[in-house]
């Protein structure tokens, strides 16, 4: 492998033009015609504008993560997941991953952590998730969950949701939300706190 200095630099493309061939509520379709490092022009080639997303491994006061199960209609399937959301315009995004975490379970309070954020699908999507680790949470009222949803809470001792992660017999399908779980070992692993140390995988 040649040393570092001796690699190519990598060029960014030049951006030539955009426009926008869809537009709602949730997301932004956007169409970038781009002059390749080569000198070659790619059209279209499309980007997706979605706001930031949050992720919520959370643990209760009982030492139990807390997860929904709901249904999924591009997947057609209903996944368990780790409480989610998106960030609303001009919202914190700590106090985006509390709002969800409330709506979603009625569970808040407890001591917060931030994980990292990461690039859901950097060939398309804009946006990041954001991944909290929240222990030490509690029951403080009802889940407000929305229309579309039908989130069924299921809390699981975390040492039963790492035996089934390790034994494959529990699989969290969303891949953003296994690579929260996995930043959460990486932050475990480098804490001097027991009680964030014992949630290593």
């Amino acid at each position: 492998m040649k040393p570092v200095s001796e690699r190519r630099r990598i060029e960014p493309w030049r951006l030539l033009h955009s426009i926008y061939s869809f537009s709602d509520r949730w997301l932004k379709l956007r169409s970038d015609t781009v002059r390749l490092p080569g000198g070659s022009t790619l059209t279209p080639y499309h980007v997706i504008e979605a706001a930031d997303w949050v992720n919520v491994v959370a643990i209760s006061e009982a030492g139990n993560v807390i997860l929904v199960e709901q249904y999924r209609h591009a997947v057609k399937r209903v996944l368990l997941e780790i409480p989610a959301g998106h960030v609303d315009p001009n919202e914190d995004r700590e106090a985006a991953a509390r709002r969800e975490l409330l709506e979603e379970t009625g569970y808040g309070d407890g001591a917060w952590h931030t994980l990292g954020a990461l690039h859901p699908v950097a060939s398309r999507f804009a946006n990041q998730v954001h991944s909290y680790l929240a222990l030490d949470v509690r029951k403080v009222g009802e889940p407000l969950q929305e229309e579309s949803e039908n989130l069924h809470i299921r809390e699981m001792p975390w040492a039963d949701f790492v035996a089934g992660l390790q034994s494959g017999k529990l699989r969290l399908f969303e891949a953003n939300q296994m690579s929260s779980v996995f930043l959460l070992h990486l932050y475990a692993t480098a804490s001097s706190d027991p009680a964030i140390s014992k949630l290593r995988l």
